[in-house]
């Protein structure tokens, strides 16, 4: 994502929505496809295995790299990846192309039967993944999974990553979506304006609200923000407040599209208590910010904290003053009753790539993920991009920056205590009402009953609809 989720500019689909008004369902998201469906019956172009070529690419066959140019950019697939493959395989032809806008750009080609190879499938425009997944349009992965490392040919692909990222790279029982880069999520702040003025980060809601109170009146800066136009980044933090008070268990039935799962009483605690920080504490004309206005009146010091994910600091390289001192805190506990602890963070794979099923040569581009998967391919795309991979150890060695030591750090505190949710994927009409309504919720245009609500009506259409594909975990 070059900026998701994991993971990421998906997530900004709801761009439009700001909390105000709902496009037609699955108006951007809807996969086009070639009639008659199910997955391509042609044979895949193959040719002879060896150490050296595992997954018997065909050694003279060209194939397309589709990278989204988001906040990542697209330099790290020419500079790091591109060379990588093409150093084992000099033969092979890579077409690299990059656009902001996936679907636009390539929705015509899979309606049409022309795919390219490999797809870095995020941004506001991205294609559904429950609807390609639904339309066979995603090659199996489990020969990847299979294959020797590229580091180690005695250690599979699949003991060089994190599990949770062929859990969430799975759709119906198939591993078929590379989630790559490993993102946490959190409050950041800079390290230079908190140290400047004595603020003490909060480990406890009523820290956190004295803490909102405390700037507001300084008249330093506004205590808090998020960005206004893309409410995915706050609807994100209410379901880890919910998670944290409720449990893991929230937020897999909200997955599972469980009957009554947006009217639990974790997610209308936490839906109250951020619609109390946009009453009192939000930047004013926040509504009207995107991210990167959101991010820059932070850089200016502006405003005192913000949720993120740990792409932040990658995508404000160019405009971060000196000293700034990218840092992040976990979400602060809600209650002496909460059901996960203090430090607990939501982090998942994201960033999502695949290989087209029905494109001329789906070989290659698994071949292309398992040069991204070695620990060169993964640690200079950290060191570059200050985004955290699935590759264990990948960073190990590498330099940090500030940022992603601070995403680091609370990653390796959290332990086991890791939140995470799916839907987003899975149903994007569901992530679209959820974003608009917690729009309206931050801008006292909705209570948090009716948020609830509102969520809740359409998780039961979907849940409902016959037509569209469930997906559980």
């Amino acid at each position: 994502m070059a900026r998701n989720p994991v993971t990421r500019r998906e997530l900004l689909r709801s761009a439009a929505l700001a909390g105000l008004l709902l496009p037609a369902a699955g108006a951007l998201s809807a996969c086009a496809t070639p009639a008659g469906g199910g997955p391509s019956s042609a044979p895949m172009a193959t040719g002879p295995t060896s150490a050296a070529n595992p997954l018997g690419i065909p050694a003279d066959k060209p194939f397309e790299v589709v990278i989204f140019d988001g906040g990542y950019g697209d330099a790290y697939a020419r500079q790091i990846h591109e060379p990588l493959f093409t150093g084992r395989h000099p033969g092979v032809q890579i077409k690299h192309t990059a656009t902001k806008e996936i679907a636009k750009t390539l929705q015509p080609r899979f309606a049409g039967g022309d795919p390219p190879e490999f797809v870095n499938n995020s941004g506001d425009n991205s294609m559904d993944f429950g609807a390609l997944a639904q339309d066979g349009q995603l090659q199996d992965l489990g020969e990847l999974l299979d294959a020797p490392s590229w580091d180690d040919p005695a250690v599979k692909v699949r003991d060089t990553i994190l599990p949770a990222a062929i859990e969430l790279g799975t759709y119906d029982g198939t591993y078929c979506v590379l989630e790559y880069a490993s993102t946490v999520w959190g409050i950041w702040y800079s390290q230079k304006l908190f140290d400047d003025n004595g603020w003490q980060v909060p480990k406890t809601w009523d820290e956190f609200t004295a803490l909102c109170e405390t700037i507001k009146k300084s008249g330093r800066c506004a205590p808090f923000t998020y960005a206004g136009k893309h409410p995915f980044y706050i609807y994100e933090t209410i379901l880890t407040l919910a998670a944290k008070i409720g449990g893991v268990d929230v937020l897999k039935n909200i997955d599972n599209l469980a009957e009554g799962a947006w009217k639990a009483g974790p997610l209308t605690q936490a839906a109250e208590a951020f619609a109390e920080i946009g009453a009192k504490y939000l930047l004013q004309g926040t509504q009207g910010l995107d991210h990167i206005q959101t991010q820059t009146v932070h850089n200016k010091y502006q405003v005192a904290m913000l949720p993120c994910g740990s792409w932040l600091e990658n995508e404000q390289k160019d405009s971060t003053p000196d000293g700034f001192g990218y840092a992040m805190f976990p979400l602060p506990s809600f209650s002496g009753s909460d059901a996960l602890p203090y430090g607990t963070v939501h982090s998942r794979p994201g960033e999502e790539y695949f290989v087209a099923a029905r494109s001329a040569n789906p070989r290659a581009a698994m071949e292309y993920m398992r040069a991204m998967l070695s620990k060169e391919g993964a640690g200079r795309f950290s060191e570059t991009l200050s985004t955290l991979t699935v590759v264990k150890g990948a960073a190990e060695g590498r330099t940090l920056t500030p940022g992603l030591r601070a995403a680091a750090t609370a990653l390796k505190n959290a332990g086991t205590n890791t939140t995470y949710f799916r839907f987003r994927q899975w149903y994007q009409p569901l992530h679209d009402e959820v974003a608009a309504a917690t729009g309206q919720l931050m801008a006292g245009r909705l209570k948090p009953g009716e948020w609830a609500d509102r969520c809740q009506k359409k998780a039961d259409e979907i849940r409902n609809d016959s037509s569209v594909k469930k997906f559980t975990r």
